[in-house]
């Protein structure tokens, strides 16, 4: 198995899928061998286009007739459980886009089932791919400026878009499942676990049913105040889609990620700056450039835990942790209240 190219197939062919298959091409050592979508002729559009041998519009056939090393499950949310399961008890490693499931329970009985099965789930869960992000985790990393103890995490902009996703719009649940399964998810990576949060939630644009601002404020083990800011309805000097914003305050110095992927960490012997550009990657669309290029480095990962056994960085068993911040904060925002992490 080491040898060789490992067997794949895709399930769903939306939006993100050729981002994802063209990322996996740009890792290598894969071979995508059958795609399913329950619309088949866009499975066969996507066919076409990367030059997959087999296409279904049955996942059951689909598991059934192909020799498959892994599958990596693209589709909307609330199918996640129904395909991992079938995925799962064929004993095939299984990857599943991210939000993992549309709650916490549903969640976890993903999880136990592949711990059943015996076979590794992993979430594709890219942000904290992002180069500058990882950039900013070397500088926390390094001791020079000590533990943090305040940080922010902005992710607010006016990009449109709904305009290449309109289902969202019909989503009662947008924001905090959207991009707050990545920004929340990014703060774990960058500062441990929480212990518990606060979440207020506001709908600014009328023509959408879920929330398309959020504020969460989490308070970290380690003792460091973490803000987490989301919106698509704010117009900002530095409206510069994709990018997060961090802005971290630690013991001896300070740490900010701004924009145009500057890095600047300042100490008591004054700010150095540097650029942490993402690569580019001909396939990758321009507007989503620094996102699509975090593909590359999370497939990377995923398959080095496919071919040595070890756990992937955003395994599911991890990910249930991200999954119990974005409801958290739900609950907290219904609530008005603070709500305790286990």
């Amino acid at each position: 198995m080491e040898d060789r190219p490992l067997r794949f197939a895709v399930l769903g062919c939306g939006f993100w899928s050729q981002f994802q298959i063209a990322a996996w091409r740009e890792v290598g050592g894969v071979e995508l061998v059958a795609l399913y979508n329950r619309t088949r002729s866009r499975a066969e559009e996507m066919a076409r286009r990367f030059a997959v041998p087999a296409v279904y519009d049955d996942a059951g056939e689909l598991l059934h007739r192909e020799e498959l090393d892994f599958v990596d499950i693209i589709t909307d949310v609330n199918t996640h459980a129904r395909f991992v399961e079938q995925v799962a008890v064929r004993g095939l490693p299984v990857i599943c886009q991210k939000p993992l499931a549309p709650d916490p329970a549903t969640a976890q009985r993903m999880v136990h089932t592949c711990q059943q099965a015996g076979v590794p789930l992993a979430v594709h869960e890219n942000w904290r791919w992002q180069t500058p992000i990882r950039a900013l985790k070397e500088s926390l990393t390094a001791h020079e400026l000590g533990s943090p103890f305040r940080a922010r995490v902005t992710f607010s902009n006016s990009f449109p878009v709904f305009a290449n996703q309109p289902f969202l719009m019909e989503l009662e649940r947008f924001i905090l499942t959207d991009i707050g399964s990545h920004i929340l998810d990014t703060a774990r990576f960058l500062f441990g676990e929480a212990t518990e949060l606060y979440c207020q939630t506001r709908r600014i644009n009328e023509k959408i049913r879920g929330e398309d601002v959020a504020t969460v404020m989490l308070r970290m083990g380690g003792g460091c105040t973490v803000v987490c800011e989301m919106s698509y309805a704010s117009r900002m000097e530095h409206d510069r889609f994709p990018e997060t914003y961090v802005q971290v305050e630690c013991e001896r110095g300070s740490v900010e990620l701004g924009p145009d992927f500057r890095l600047s960490v300042t100490t008591e012997e004054g700010t150095r700056s540097r650029r942490c550009v993402p690569p580019h990657y001909a396939w990758a669309d321009p507007a989503y450039d620094l996102v699509h290029a975090s593909i590359v480095g999370c497939n990377a990962d995923l398959l080095c835990s496919l071919r040595t056994g070890r756990q992937a960085e955003t395994a599911a068993a991890d990910n249930l942790r991200t999954v119990g911040l974005v409801f958290g904060a739900y609950e907290s925002a219904a609530s008005g209240q603070v709500v305790k992490l286990s």
